[in-house]
């Protein structure tokens, strides 16, 4: 296996991001972890469902005054890193005019949005606090993107940390005072931590662009503001349209789930307890591994946008058939753990067994959630966003149709057939797509199959050597304890085996 000096440094600069964005990816996730917990035990699954309810509103400004010009901003600096500290004005300038406008119109319209749109009148006074986190939220993002298009990763990656930290010593000191005041802890509470979050985020990364800017004065070169708003809207637009539209289904699909379980039968109660256990229990154990597609998803997009702008062919091939693989790596072993253990972690972390029911059937979302996450990005990056509107639409409208016409039938096994369905469609078409524009290694065996067996040798290693530890030990460990052993051995071994066959085989070809 090559050392890692050996490596050429774009591809050194790429690993390095990725173990940083991951390792710092993996903290954030522990840490939301117990953030969840105490949530549930707080303010309880219907308490998650309102907040998962109202959260898509900010998911829909932030699509369009801030995520979409922090990925417009890294693929073009990325592209035209001279230029780099003017681009980033630019953009942060439009970011901000365009969030403190839709802050002031939510605020101004809680009501009616509450009333007629969500469909649920409880939202109303949750929604002044989410509007007040949209300019914190658009301004750190544009920092990031100037970050990520710059090839730095570290200030982008630890202001998750800051966040997540803050957020939550804040969130647990606020609900100390709140209980010795004898007042009620609601779903009022987490809207308020992600409202700490998103300041203490922008806080960060405000002080690490004073401190650590990504490009020193003497690289920058001098542009005009106006020649660079055709191009860089022309990256941003197609992008917004794509991320707006596409958390306008989510906020649909948000808002009907709990309208179509009570077509089913169930109370109101019901609907938004079952809607919150999956959206705030079950569905970050499917997410938490994402950490590492995530991370690879947010470097390839500068990486391949800048091969491209120089020609590069060969780099932007080999990178798609890496992003592959790990991808269906990790979405394989993910497949094993979750569907094994799905039922134990639901039960141990949320005391809760309809959450473990929903992670063990989710487990089959993982290689196709996490390959259609790292190829959407590529695509992005080759500037095939149309591509990937298109696309994302498609799945997203599958997946409403199960929403629509599946859940008064089946109930919320329903949305989970459709969330698989979805995904598969999305991979399948995002792999299409990049297969017309570059070529790449499809190997069926070394991406599929031998994960597969080492998968099968992994588990076996783990109960194996749960065999060698004295009789009754683990019956007196913690459920959580003895599930979270039992997961860590199968994780080492497949990990093992899968780069023991690398470097023999390395040996081999040698």
């Amino acid at each position: 296996m090559p050392r890692l000096s050996a490596l050429s440094p774009q591809k050194r600069a790429f690993l390095a991001g990725t173990l940083l964005l991951t390792g710092t990816g993996f903290a954030c996730r522990i840490l939301g972890f117990f953030y969840r917990i105490f949530l549930s035990r707080t303010i309880g699954a219907q308490g998650l469902g309102l907040y998962n309810m109202v959260h898509p509103v900010f998911g829909i400004c932030f699509s369009v005054c801030a995520g979409s010009i922090q990925t417009a901003l890294s693929q073009y600096i990325a592209a035209h890193t001279g230029q780099g500290k003017t681009v980033f004005r630019f953009g942060l300038a439009i970011s901000m005019i365009l969030s403190v406008l839709m802050a002031l119109g939510i605020c101004n319209y809680s009501q009616w949005i509450a009333a007629r749109i969500l469909l649920e009148p409880r939202c109303a006074p949750l929604l002044p606090l989410i509007a007040l986190s949209v300019p914190f939220a658009a301004f750190h993002a544009c920092i990031n993107g100037y970050y990520y298009g710059m090839q730095r990763s570290r200030v982008p990656a630890f202001s998750q940390v800051a966040e997540q930290v803050i957020r939550m010593g804040l969130v647990f000191l606020i609900a100390d005072i709140w209980t010795e005041q004898g007042r009620e802890i609601t779903v009022e509470l987490a809207v308020l931590g992600h409202l700490i979050g998103e300041i203490a985020s922008a806080a960060f990364t405000l002080c690490s662009l004073c401190l650590f800017p990504p490009q020193k004065e003497k690289q920058a070169q001098a542009v005009s503001s106006f020649s660079l708003f055709i191009p860089l809207m022309a990256l941003a637009l197609p992008l917004m349209g794509n991320r707006l539209v596409l958390n306008l289904l989510g906020s649909a699909e948000a808002i009907w789930i709990p309208s179509r379980l009570q077509a089913f039968g169930l109370s109101s109660e019901e609907a938004f307890s079952i809607y919150g256990v999956l959206t705030g229990m079950a569905m970050p154990f499917i997410m938490f591994p994402s950490a590492i597609t995530n991370s690879m998803a947010v470097l390839l997009l500068p990486t391949v946008a800048q091969a491209q702008s120089e020609g590069n062919q060969g780099r932007i091939s080999n990178t798609i058939s890496m992003a592959m693989r790990y991808s269906l790596y990790m979405g394989i072993l993910c497949v094993g753990i979750f569907t094994l253990y799905g039922r134990s972690l639901g039960v141990s972390v949320f005391h809760d067994s309809n959450a473990g029911t929903y992670i063990a059937i989710l487990a089959w979302l993982c290689p196709f959630m996490y390959l259609a996450t790292t190829m959407g990005s590529i695509l992005n990056g080759l500037g095939r966003t149309s591509t990937t509107f298109a696309q994302n639409i498609t799945a997203m409208v599958l997946r409403l149709a199960f929403v629509v016409f599946g859940i008064p039938r089946f109930g919320i096994l329903a949305y989970l057939w459709g969330l698989l369905a979805s995904e598969i469609l999305l991979a399948f078409l995002n792999l299409c797509s990049l297969s017309h524009i570059a070529e790449f290694v499809w190997a069926p065996w070394d991406m599929i199959g031998k994960p597969g067996l080492v998968l099968a040798f992994a588990i076996g290693f783990g109960r194996a050597v749960l065999t060698a530890f004295p009789a009754g030990f683990l019956g007196r460990l913690p459920l959580f304890l003895c599930t979270a052993m039992e997961i860590f051995l199968i994780g080492t071994g497949y990990f093992g085996a899968l780069l023991a066959l690398h470097v023999w085989r390395k040996k081999k070809d040698d």
